[in-house]
C-alpha cells in the first residue's frame, strides 16, 4: 500500500479530517434533537479546527446542557448508526422540511440553484439536509474524544439584521490522548493571550475611547522600535530604501488604483477643501506615486522601496480581536519596480529575506501559492504568466507549496507564508503578490537597454504584515517571555539590602552607557519577593547585588529559565550579554 493510501483515512489526511468533523456536527445535531425537540436546525460544518452547528434555541444552552449533548453524542457513536444518503426533488425536500419544523432547512433549499442535487443523510431516526461527504457510520468516531468547547451567538447567515442563534463548537479526534493533547494546548493558549499577557507585561491598551485603535505603553514602545530597528537593518541589507507616504489621499486616487472598487466598505473617507479625500487602507497607490516622481532607466532596476505605513480599515466591532484585528495598523510593505526578466530573482531575494527574518524569531513556514479570483483586473494570459513564474522561482530554491485557488489579490497571484508558532498554530503573515496591472494604471514607465519606455512590472510584499498584529504573535510565540535582544527590559538589578542601593546605581548606569536597556528595584523588601516579581515580569536576567557584590565589585547572576547562573565579574556579564544582544540569540 502507498503512503498516500495509507494517510487516506487518518487525520493526517486534511479530506478525512473534514469528513471526520462534519459527521461530529450531525451527530451533534442528533444530540440535540433528541434531548430538546423543540430546537431548530441551521447548518453545521466542519471548521479548520473541529465543528459548529448552528442551532435556534428557545433558551440558552448552559454549561449543564453542554454536558448532556456531549454525553448524548457518546451514546449515539456507540450505537454505530449507519449514515445513508438520498435525494429528493426540491418540492417534496421543502414540503419535508416544512413538515420537520426547520424553517431554515427550507430557506437553504429554495436558495439553492435551480439544478442543484438536493440530498440528505439519515443516521436512526435523525436526517439533515446535506451535500455530504460522511462517514458511513457513527461507530467511526471515538466518543471519549468528543468536546464541545464553547457556545456563541452568531447571526443566521452573518447577517445582523436576521435571528440571532447559537452556535456550538466542538472538537474531536480518532484517540483520546489527542484530544487530551489538543485540550492542554488550548490552555496554553489561553495563558499566552496576548490580551492578557500584554496588560500584564505593560506593553499595550486597548481602550473604549478607540476600539480598534491599541495604545502601545512605554514598555510596548521599546518591543515595537526594537523590532523595527532590526527589520531596518535587515532592509537595508538587501537593498531597499524607505519611504514614507501620506496617511489621506483624494479619492480620485483609489478610483484610479481601483481600490475603490473592492474596498471602499473597508476605507474612512472625509471632505477637504470641498474634495472627497479617503484615509488610507494600504500603501500600494503612495508608492507608486512616489516611483512616478523621477524618470528611470533599466538601470535603477530593480528598485526596492520599503515603507512603514500606518493604514486604517474600517473592520465590524465583532471582529476586533486585540492586536490580531485591528483598526489601524502598520503595514511593513514593499513595493519592488523591475523589469520582466528580473521576476524570478527578485522573487527569490524576497524569500531569502523572509529567511533570514523568521529564523530570528523560530518561526517555520509553508507556503501557498494563490491563483486568480473572480473578481479581478487584467488578462487570464497575463495572470497565467505570473502565476508560473511564482511556482518556479520557490521550484528552484527546493521549496514545496500547495494551491490555494482563486484567493489571489484582485490584480496579480501571491505566495502566502504561513508562520507555526511554538504551539504549532498558524499565522498568515508574509506575502509576496507580483503586479502586472498598477503599473499600467499608474502609467509606470523606465526607459530601456533599447532606448525606449518600458512598463515596469510590481512586486508588492509585506514581511512581518502588521506590526500589531505580529507583535500579538511572538506575545504568544515567547509567552511574553521575549528573547534579550528584543526584551523591553534586559536586566533587572534587585538590592538584598539598602547599603547596596549605591552599587546597584553604579552598575545600571555602566550597563545603560553600553546600551542595555535595565531596571533598578531599590524597593525595601524581601530578595525572594523581588526575585519573585521579576519572574512574572519575565525579564532575561536578574542581577542580585547586596553587601558582599559591592565590596568585591561582582554580581550574582540569575536567569529567568536557567536560574542562578552564580556570581561573576561586571565584565565577565557585559560581554555575555552583549554576545546574546549582538547576535540575536534565542535565549
Amino acid at each position: 500500500m502507498s503512503e498516500a493510501n495509507e494517510k487516506q483515512f487518518t487525520f493526517e489526511d486534511p479530506a478525512y479530517r473534514k469528513t471526520y468533523w462534519h459527521t461530529c456536527s450531525h451527530v451533534m445535531a442528533q444530540a440535540v434533537k433528541r434531548l430538546y425537540p423543540e430546537v431548530k436546525l441551521a447548518i453545521g460544518p466542519s471548521i479548520d479546527e473541529g465543528f459548529y452547528y448552528d442551532l435556534d434555541s428557545p433558551v440558552p444552552f448552559t454549561p449543564e446542557m453542554m454536558e448532556q449533548i456531549e454525553a448524548e453524542m457518546r451514546k449515539i457513536c456507540k450505537e454505530k448508526l449507519k449514515l445513508e444518503r438520498s435525494e429528493m426533488p426540491r418540492h417534496d425536500a421543502i414540503k419535508f422540511m416544512e413538515e420537520k419544523g426547520e424553517p431554515y432547512k427550507v430557506e437553504l433549499i429554495n436558495d439553492l440553484p435551480e439544478d442543484a442535487v438536493i440530498s440528505f443523510y439519515k443516521q436512526g431516526e435523525f436526517i439533515d439536509l446535506c451535500a455530504g461527504p460522511h462517514l458511513d457510520s457513527t461507530g467511526r468516531i471515538k466518543g471519549n474524544a468528543i468536546k464541545l468547547t464553547a457556545c456563541n451567538a452568531a447571526y443566521w447567515r452573518g447577517d445582523s439584521n436576521r435571528q440571532t442563534l447559537q452556535r456550538i463548537y466542538g472538537i474531536a479526534f480518532p484517540k483520546k490522548e489527542e484530544l487530551d493533547a489538543y485540550l492542554e494546548r488550548i490552555e496554553e493558549a489561553k495563558r499566552r493571550d496576548h490580551r492578557k499577557l500584554g496588560k500584564e507585561l505593560g506593553l499595550f491598551a486597548l481602550m473604549d475611547e478607540g476600539p480598534g485603535f491599541p495604545f502601545f505603553l512605554p514598555k510596548g514602545m521599546v518591543l515595537r522600535n526594537t523590532l523595527l530597528d532590526y527589520w531596518r537593518q535587515v532592509h537595508k541589507k538587501y537593498g531597499y530604501v524607505e519611504i514614507s507616504s501620506p496617511i489621506i489621499l483624494n479619492q480620485e486616487l483609489w478610483h484610479r488604483s481601483g481600490h475603490w472598487d473592492h474596498y471602499k466598505n473597508n476605507m474612512y473617507t472625509t471632505v477637504i477643501d470641498g474634495e472627497d479625500y479617503a484615509v488610507k487602507p494600504m500603501n500600494c497607490p503612495g508608492g507608486m506615486l512616489v516611483y512616478k516622481t523621477e524618470p528611470h532607466s533599466y538601470r535603477d532596476l530593480p528598485l526596492r522601496m520599503a515603507e512603514l505605513g500606518l493604514v486604517h480599515r474600517h473592520e465590524l466591532s465583532g471582529a476586533l480581536h486585540g492586536l490580531f484585528r485591528v483598526r489601524c495598523f502598520t503595514q511593513d510593505d514593499a513595493h519592488i519596480f523591475m523589469t520582466w526578466d528580473q521576476m524570478e530573482a527578485e522573487i527569490q531575494n524576497v524569500v531569502r529575506l523572509f529567511d533570514e527574518v523568521y529564523s530570528v524569531f523560530g518561526l517555520s513556514y509553508q507556503i501557498e501559492v494563490s491563483t486568480m479570483p473572480e473578481d479581478h483586473i487584467g488578462e487570464k494570459e497575463t495572470w497565467d504568466y505570473a502565476t508560473e513564474t511564482l511556482k518556479k522561482a520557490i521550484e528552484h530554491m527546493g521549496k514545496e507549496y500547495v494551491i490555494n485557488e482563486g484567493d489571489g489579490a484582485f490584480y496579480g497571484p501571491k505566495l502566502d507564508f504561513h508562520l507555526a508558532d511554538s504551539l504549532g498554530r498558524t499565522w498568515q503573515c508574509g506575502t509576496i503578490q507580483l503586479d502586472m496591472q498598477m503599473p499600467e494604471r499608474f502609467d509606470l514607465e523606465y526607459v530601456g537597454e533599447d532606448g525606449q519606455k518600458h512598463r515596469p512590472v510590481m512586486i508588492h510584499r509585506v514581511v512581518l504584515g502588521s506590526i500589531e498584529r505580529f507583535i500579538g504573535v511572538i506575545i504568544e510565540h515567547f509567552a511574553g517571555a521575549f528573547p534579550t535582544w528584543l526584551s523591553p527590559v534586559q536586566v533587572k538589578i534587585l538590592t538584598i539590602t539598602q547599603r547596596a542601593d549605591e552599587y546597584a546605581k553604579q552598575v545600571a548606569a555602566t550597563l545603560e552607557a553600553q546600551g542595555f536597556r535595565v531596571e533598578v528595584d531599590l524597593r525595601n523588601e524581601k530578595i525572594g519577593k523581588k526575585i519573585r516579581e521579576a519572574q512574572l515580569e519575565k525579564d532575561p536576567f536578574m542581577l542580585v547585588v547586596g553587601d558582599k557584590e559591592a565590596e568585591s565589585g561582582q554580581v550574582a547572576v540569575r536567569h529567568r529559565a536557567d536560574g542562578d547562573l552564580g556570581v561573576m565579574s561586571l565584565e565577565a556579564f557585559t560581554a555575555q550579554l552583549k554576545e546574546l544582544v549582538d547576535s540575536r540569540a534565542a535565549k
